[in-house]
């Protein structure tokens, strides 16, 4: 049996990276998927995909920021019409900021906090009832490993993903009567498109991008996204039925080094 047969999941940030492998191995496990993503273009061509790969899933769209409050109910709603429920929901979009914490702009982190805070709760409160009703209701929140070690030059989107961390934990205790189950991982260095775009547009070969990660973690190496969607998989799944209002480190064993 697919650890996912017949659930119903909404996956914010899905069009690419670690959202997008996600929703591939949703599907490869039975889910039916809701895509939710800024990148309109992007959102079609992993539709596309998901459709070529896994031709009995069931996959719907919704090109949106989730910065936008007005966006996270209609694609709660979207996933209602759709499949009449929703059982997981897993807030995986995100920002980034390069500015170091002493020059950092109050707009700077208005718009982080817009997105990686604020966008989240606002997806957390429109599928909530939902999940309420499933009866088995599972929010799997992407913070980082960053949320729990420092480093230097990423102090907003570090902050917004402790933030994430703490959202996660009170969350669990507002829900557990209800039978929702919330929680999250913190994924390490991970090697995304994100990342590939990023170091071409600056002329920097792929392979010399992978050789900048080997110190910052036990294990050596980037990950792949599937290695953080994995963990995604297992928390929504019935296998991770005792866990909630915890973190999952999935970094190559960063923080604790």
């Amino acid at each position: 049996m697919a650890r996912l047969a017949e659930r119903r999941a909404l996956i914010t940030g899905g069009a690419s990276g670690i959202g997008a492998a996600t929703a591939h191995l949703f599907c490869r496990e039975g889910a039916a998927v809701l895509l939710v993503d800024r990148d309109a273009a992007a959102l079609e061509r992993t539709a596309a995909a998901l459709r070529e790969h896994h031709p009995d899933a069931r996959v719907e769209c919704s090109a949106a920021d989730v910065a936008d409050a007005d966006a996270a109910p209609r694609a709660a709603e979207l996933a209602m019409q759709a499949w009449g429920g929703l059982d997981v929901l897993v807030c995986n979009a995100a920002m980034r900021n390069y500015s170091p914490l002493s020059q950092a702009r109050p707009e700077e982190w208005q718009a982080m906090v817009d997105v990686n805070l604020v966008g989240t709760a606002n997806y957390c409160r429109a599928a909530l009832p939902a999940l309420r009703a499933a009866g088995r209701g599972s929010v799997v929140i992407v913070s980082s490993c960053y949320a729990v070690t420092g480093r230097a030059g990423m102090g907003i989107y570090d902050a917004t993903k402790a933030g994430l961390l703490a959202m996660t934990r009170t969350l669990a205790f507002e829900e557990a009567p209800h039978g929702v189950r919330v929680n999250a991982v913190c994924p390490g260095s991970t090697l995304t498109e994100f990342h590939v775009g990023r170091a071409q547009a600056r002329g920097k070969p792929v392979e010399e991008l992978r050789r900048e990660r080997s110190d910052t973690s036990l294990l050596r190496r980037w990950a792949e996204p599937e290695e953080i969607a994995w963990p995604i998989v297992w928390l929504a799944s019935d296998e991770a039925s005792f866990m909630t209002g915890t973190h999952l480190m999935v970094d190559g064993g960063l923080s604790v080094m």
